[in-house]
């Protein structure tokens, strides 16, 4: 297993629109790394090639110091070219099958799915892991339908490999996970929104560990 379920139980997904100013992500995101977060995912939509090869070269020395994984969103390409440990593609985005044809074994490849056909055709193409929502909607991504939580604990018992869960995730909703079989939990801004970045990690991670 290049990832396991340890490692994916407090998944960072980046947003620079939270930065205040003086902050750039590297700052903030050592700040999470420091307080316990365990997985990395650099995810701009709006960046440049040029751009999110410069952030991630960034990221990966920084997460490197962590030992943590440093995941790139939608890019195999770009995660080759980095060197990070991974990639995650979407269901509309560069198929798991091409991205682990240009990866090779030693990256790992996250996939999402959103019912349990998906789950199992994800785990069936290769995904190390799945990133399952939105299961309480979205502030990131428009156009996504909710995930019921019944759905998510029939995903979890479907597949072999560690599920994550995404979507609008948040210390005050969080504990309505509990029993649903996720190894963790993707969050974008109740990770970068919080003054006190350190106090989120602690509460998530002390949630996470009730779940």
């Amino acid at each position: 297993m290049k990832i396991n379920a340890r490692q994916l139980n407090l998944y960072a997904v980046t947003d620079r629109s939270w930065l205040e100013p003086g902050e750039t992500l590297v700052t903030v995101t050592e700040e999470l790394l420091k307080a316990g977060v365990t997985c990395v995912q650099l995810r701009e939509k709006h960046m440049s090639d040029e751009e999110i090869l410069k952030e991630a070269s960034l990221l990966k020395d920084l997460c490197d110091r962590y030992q943590v994984p440093l995941i790139i969103n939608d890019r195999p390409d770009l995660a080759k070219k980095v060197g990070a440990s991974g990639v995650h593609v979407g269901l509309s985005d560069m198929g798991i099958q091409k991205a682990r044809k240009l990866l090779g074994e030693d990256f790992i490849i996250g996939g999402s799915a959103h019912n349990v056909e998906e789950a199992l055709a994800a785990e069936a193409a290769g995904a190390d892991y799945l990133g399952c929502g939105a299961v309480f909607g979205s502030t990131t991504k428009t156009n996504v339908t909710q995930l019921p939580v019944e759905t998510l604990k029939a995903i979890c018992k479907a597949v072999k490999i560690p599920v994550v869960a995404i979507g609008g995730v948040n210390s005050d909703n969080l504990p309505l996970l509990a029993g649903s079989g996720i190894a963790g939990a993707a969050v974008v801004s109740g990770l970068f929104k919080p003054t006190d970045k350190a106090a989120a990690v602690r509460r998530f991670l002390s949630q996470l560990k009730a779940i």
